[in-house]
């Protein structure tokens, strides 16, 4: 799977590329002159715009010309080469989709794809895996959110970008890929095989009424219907005779996913007109605001939001938005950091530029990319735990995960989720006393 980030809900056409060959190439010349010399894009002289495009046609043709292998030098696998070259230079999350890496993108905002079920990003320049998507063959097999995938396949990933790596991990059902895995914190190295699988994101999770009436939820991912199926839970529960009294609301290992289903997840808790986030775009003005419009009054439950490494991007959203309200309090680990905006601008011929054009901050306006959200309350649980616990829920018999550590051979607590209920039971504590003290 992809590195989702967020998605940006609005599309772009672009100018047509023109027919294939030679003229496709002029075509895409022309055009990138053009917008290199308007002057409210360039940023540079009209003559350093020309130079530099020069610059690329003549190499294209100085590739064509004395390239060893002929067959790698069509107009059209150059310019695509050059374009994933283009988008890589810029930052970890652009990308150019081909027809296929578009359809596959597509296919992860529907929750539903052929892989092996891992969410990859890159760190410090490095491939690596923000979460195995649960009851997957990633997440069977022990892969851990930081786990570094240095080889796919025969190849190494050094200088492998997202859209490459993605297109080796997805498959046929039933195939099988090995991934070398680099653990950073122990420095082991393991060489997995998975079979490839239909994967089936489903993204409300463990759905349940703990002791003391405080409900627990888990979003697995940000897709869509994501927000509709947590509103449906929460009416579920409403109606039952002796409702929830407080919710803790799960997105550990959450990587995130569509912009529009974490703001319809936040808003599900915010008063109408509330920020949920804000997009800084490229120029000072250039800045988008995303307000709560319920379509029903709020859920006014006391919360706790868990939250882990592996809680990035939409997740990091509903976090901030609800941390910075004061309407719930973050208890576990520092998030990923993933919070810029990725739009979709499609091009001809079945592919488009995945750009990002936009950073994300809370609506105290904290910048959450590259540096996370810090909990209010602060409790470590190591990642092999909280999988260990995973597994037991899914599958009480299961064998342990293969590099089960000592953390996840234990019977371990889930500490976190420990905290996170004896918080909201002070906080029904204290508002029971409030309720029954005598007015003054």
């Amino acid at each position: 799977m992809t590195s989702m980030g967020s998605l940006d809900s609005e599309n772009r056409k672009t100018g047509s590329w023109g027919g294939r060959g030679g003229g496709w190439l002029r075509r895409a010349v022309l055009i990138s002159l053009v917008l290199a010399l308007t002057p409210s894009v360039r940023g540079t002289t009209d003559d350093e715009a020309y130079r530099s495009m020069l610059l690329l046609t003549r190499s294209i043709e100085q590739i064509r010309r004395h390239y060893v292998d002929e067959e790698k030098t069509s107009y059209t696998r150059l310019i695509e080469g050059a374009l994933r070259g283009l988008l890589n230079a810029l930052d970890e999350h652009s990308q150019f989709l081909d027809r296929k890496g578009l359809e596959a993108v597509q296919d992860d905002t529907l929750g539903r794809f052929g892989g092996v079920g891992i969410v990859i990003g890159v760190r410090d320049g490095v491939l690596t895996v923000i979460a195995p998507i649960e009851d997957t063959p990633a997440f069977r097999a022990g892969i851990l959110p930081g786990d570094r995938i240095v080889g796919i396949g025969d190849l190494t990933t050094d200088q492998m970008d997202i859209e490459t790596a993605s297109g080796l991990l997805r498959g046929e059902p039933g195939t099988k890929v090995t991934v070398k895995i680099l653990r950073p914190r122990t420095r082991e190295v393991r060489v997995v095989e998975l079979v490839r699988a239909i994967i089936d994101v489903a993204t409300v999770k463990d759905a349940r009424v703990l002791e003391d009436g405080i409900a627990y939820v888990r979003l697995v991912q940000f897709t869509e219907g994501t927000g509709l199926a947590l509103s449906e839970q929460l009416a579920r529960w409403s109606a039952q005779p002796n409702p929830p009294r407080a919710l803790i609301l799960d997105l550990r290992n959450n990587p995130g996913g569509l912009l529009r289903s974490a703001i319809e997840v936040a808003q599900l808790f915010l008063r109408p007109g509330d920020p949920i986030v804000y997009t800084q775009g490229r120029a000072p003005g250039d800045r988008r605001a995303f307000k709560a419009q319920p379509t029903s009054p709020p859920v006014r439950l006391p919360m706790a939001i868990l939250v882990n490494g592996g809680s990035a991007s939409a997740s990091e959203i509903v976090a901030g938005a609800l941390q910075d309200h004061r309407r719930a309090v973050l208890i576990g680990e520092k998030t990923f950091g993933k919070a810029s905006v990725q739009t979709i601008i499609p091009l001809e011929e079945g592919a488009a530029l995945r750009l990002t054009t936009a950073r994300y901050q809370t609506p105290s306006r904290r910048e959450i990319h590259g540096y996370g959200i810090e909990p209010d309350i602060v409790v470590p649980l190591p990642p092999e735990a909280w999988q260990a616990m995973l597994r037991r829920r899914n599958e009480p018999e299961a064998e342990p995960a293969p590099d089960a550590g000592p953390e996840a051979a234990a019977e371990a607590r889930d500490l976190q989720l420990e905290r996170a209920a004896d918080v909201l039971k002070g906080v029904l504590l204290f508002l029971s006393r409030a309720d029954g003290a005598p007015r003054r």
